[in-house]
């Protein structure tokens, strides 16, 4: 018992620290794992499918625009570095818009319901005060999370499963604001939103 009660903490560490529940395996310290290539929820890998890098990173792509469409009211965002791994390839999107300590819990149930209405299956959920998080994977083994880090920044991200290596392009979708291209790392939030940054649940 004193074990499992020690081992809770260590989950809530490594979710809180945004690490992905998905992937193919990290190479050149790159974050991934390897429990949703698709292979427990009876899909195949992207290579079985004869998927690359670059189709995997534009399927990544429209995850990503998807789960932001879903989310009610619109938050701005701008582009995250694009990893590249030994077979797989990580999309990421950063939230600019100020999302209050109040309205952060909102923030992630909007994403997890958009992945309920479309048939993905949810990972986990971590309901961590300070960094809460929610993962989710899709049938064809891509993993994709929302997660609060440092000064309550929200991140996005999509974890291809395992693919074909091949060049990878910078993504071609348009933020909806600033595009700090060159800049990084990202400027913490900055944008106030009526109903994001405002309190209440």
């Amino acid at each position: 018992m004193r074990r499992a009660k020690r081992a809770l903490p260590l989950v809530a560490v490594v979710l809180a620290l945004g690490v992905p529940l998905s992937g193919c395996g990290s190479e050149s310290g790159s974050r991934g794992g390897d429990v949703s290539t698709g292979q427990e929820s009876g899909a195949g890998s992207g290579k079985e499918k004869g998927m690359d890098m670059q189709e995997a990173a534009e399927e990544s792509d429209a995850l990503l625009d998807a789960v932001l469409a879903g989310i009610d009211p619109e938050v701005q965002w701008a582009h995250g570095p694009t990893t590249t791994r030994a077979c797989g390839v990580t999309r990421r999107r950063t939230v600019m818009t100020i999302v209050s300590p109040e309205r952060r819990q909102t923030f992630l149930d909007r994403a997890e319901t958009f992945w309920r209405k479309n048939d993905y299956r949810i990972k986990a959920v971590n309901k961590d005060e300070k960094f809460p998080a929610v993962y989710a994977v899709t049938r064809s083994g891509f993993g994709v999370s929302v997660s609060f880090r440092g000064k309550g920044q929200a991140f996005l991200e999509a974890d291809s499963p395992c693919v074909k290596k091949s060049e990878v392009a910078a993504p071609a979708s348009e933020p909806n604001g600033p595009a700090y291209e060159g800049v990084y790392p990202l400027p913490r939030p900055n944008v106030r939103s009526d109903f994001w940054s405002g309190e209440g649940g």
